[in-house]
């Protein structure tokens, strides 16, 4: 005899909602590193390379950021869609790491955090053909770009926790 579950796409929410907060949790997703606080703060001028490093290792350790992006290409199959949906990311994440360090925007970073396990969620949800069950589909670049916003802002409330020396920031944020 085969189990049924009446509603399994409930099950599979509650499963994917569950974890994304653990993980989110416990990845402490934006939170910086000793070592990097430290190097950041020190740093005067234009250090290119080093930075492209620290944006580098944020990107492959942001477990939020590895969980929603897999979730974005998981069903897309051609480079230049995934190439698409990775640069509206990247660019939502951008212009709200540059707005809200350079122009030192507050943001409850509990509330940033929040939306940031919720983008994986969402996500979730929509692979799983959630929203096609309610009747609605949302534009799945826009909300790309949108979670990516979110996700840029929460690294910048971290980094607004720091003594960031204004010698080269602009060069080393972009």
């Amino acid at each position: 005899m085969k189990l049924r579950l009446a509603r399994p796409w409930a099950c599979y929410a509650a499963v994917f909602t569950a974890l994304a907060f653990f993980v989110v949790d416990v990845a402490l997703a934006h939170g910086v590193a000793e070592g990097d606080k430290g190097y950041i703060e020190e740093t005067t001028g234009p250090q290119i390379g080093a930075f492209l490093y620290l944006g580098a290792k944020h990107m492959v350790t942001g477990y939020d950021h590895l969980l929603f992006l897999f979730g974005v290409i998981f069903f897309l199959y051609r480079l230049r869609d995934v190439l698409l949906y990775v640069s509206l990311f990247t660019l939502g994440h951008s212009i709200t790491l540059l707005g809200g360090v350079l122009g030192d925007v507050p943001a409850n970073a509990h509330l940033i955090d929040a939306v940031i396990g919720l983008s994986v969620v969402y996500k979730a949800f929509e692979n799983m053909g959630g929203f096609e069950r309610l009747g609605f589909h949302p534009d799945t670049r826009a909300a790309v770009m949108v979670f990516g916003l979110f996700h840029g802002f929460g690294l910048a409330t971290k980094l607004q926790e720091l003594a960031l020396p204004q010698n080269g920031l602009v060069t080393n944020i972009i």
